[in-house]
């Protein structure tokens, strides 16, 4: 009775202690959550309640094991398995938390600063630097599971030594992955590019959607993902049109006939951009920038608070001005000109055209005096 007793009372016991001490932190917390409201710490800390239970089991097992003396057979390869499992929920556990601290100082900082730039820019710095928590946690966490193996242990020395010959051939080796490596830190600190700004790369336009620390995302007006190494960024030009204020200043051209209205066209472009609500009203006009033989290009010139608004002023211009220049002025449009051939007076019979290569240039001494 012993033997079945023994190990009920301790495996149940740690489990029944866990799921107490789980409960009586997930109240705590709550309670927390409730009477801090402005910061959502306590909240974001009851995601970690799975990692931080299995934590609390895994180590009453890990320390009560012995007690409960069951398969004695293979209470090394139990005990490593527990060891194992206690370092990766540990990991999983300190993770969590660097995650909820960070994002608790992110929504802060958003609280209390208006700007959007500088906003998005503290946010491409929380994620990359929670990407390389991640990452450093993650290789602490399997270096110590290796070294819970005595075989790891005694080729420890023998790595420490080719450590300075590995060194340089993975630096070798990795030599694109450590250049976008370092630019993505680059890109994180140095403000060069940051979630939700609207670029242009490769003549796409489109807005910043995730940065890790090798690669960026690009979401292009029609919904499509643009993948591209961060080296990029750091090596090539590109248009950032979030750098600075976001106001923006749009361009729309027409090729119309000499004849266009040009102050009646102003009068109408002020008349759209007051029934249009992407116009910031800072700024609007239009002038003649080029004339062909058949046409003149007119260019209109409109202001948007952001380049979103911009686009849509830009053809709402366009559409209108073309419907009401087709409605109202239609000879203001492209044509071709084209008109009946002169014929000359019947008195005035065209001069033949002789061919030059048949008629002698006349000498000096031909000349007439």
């Amino acid at each position: 009775m012993e033997n079945v007793l023994r190990p009920l009372i301790v495996i149940g016991g740690s489990v029944v202690l866990t799921l107490l001490i789980g409960w009586a932190t997930d109240l705590l917390l709550r309670k927390a959550d409730a009477r801090h409201g402005e910061t959502p710490l306590w909240g974001l800390l009851r995601r970690a309640r799975v990692p931080y239970q299995l934590v609390l089991c895994t180590a009453l097992l890990r320390g009560s094991y012995d007690l409960a003396r069951l398969v004695q057979g293979h209470r090394v390869a139990v005990g490593r398995t527990l060891s194992l499992i206690l370092i990766g929920s540990a990991a999983w556990l300190v993770v969590r938390i660097a995650a909820a601290v960070v994002e608790t100082s992110y929504s802060r900082y958003a609280r209390a600063h208006h700007d959007a730039a500088r906003v998005r820019r503290v946010r491409t710095q929380v994620s990359l630097i929670m990407r390389v928590v991640t990452a450093i946690v993650g290789v602490v966490a399997i270096a110590a599971m290796l070294l819970t193996f005595p075989e790891m242990r005694a080729a420890g020395a023998s790595l420490l030594a080719s450590a300075g010959v590995l060194g340089i051939v993975a630096g070798v080796a990795a030599q694109s992955t450590l250049s976008n490596l370092f630019a993505g830190l680059q890109i994180a600190f140095g403000d060069m590019v940051r979630l939700g700004d609207t670029v242009v790369v490769d003549g796409e336009w489109g807005t910043v959607e995730e940065i890790t620390l090798t690669f960026l995302t690009v979401r292009t007006w029609d919904e499509r993902r643009i993948t591209m190494p961060v080296s990029y960024f750091t090596s090539k030009p590109f248009e950032n049109w979030s750098r600075g204020s976001a106001q923006m200043t749009g361009i729309v051209y027409w090729h119309l006939d000499h004849s266009a209205p040009l102050d009646l066209m102003r009068e109408r472009l002020k008349d759209i951009l007051r029934g249009c609500a992407a116009w910031d009203g800072r700024q609007c006009g239009i002038v003649v920038t080029d004339s062909t033989p058949n046409t003149m290009q007119v260019r209109a010139l409109v202001t948007a608070k952001d380049s979103d608004d911009i686009w849509t002023v830009r053809v709402t211009v366009r559409e209108q001005m073309l419907r009401w220049l087709t409605d109202q002025h239609p000879y203001a449009l492209p044509r071709v000109n084209t008109a009946e051939s002169v014929l000359p007076p019947a008195d005035h019979p065209p001069v033949p055209q002789q061919d030059p290569r048949t008629t002698a240039p006349a000498s000096r001494s031909a000349r007439p005096p």
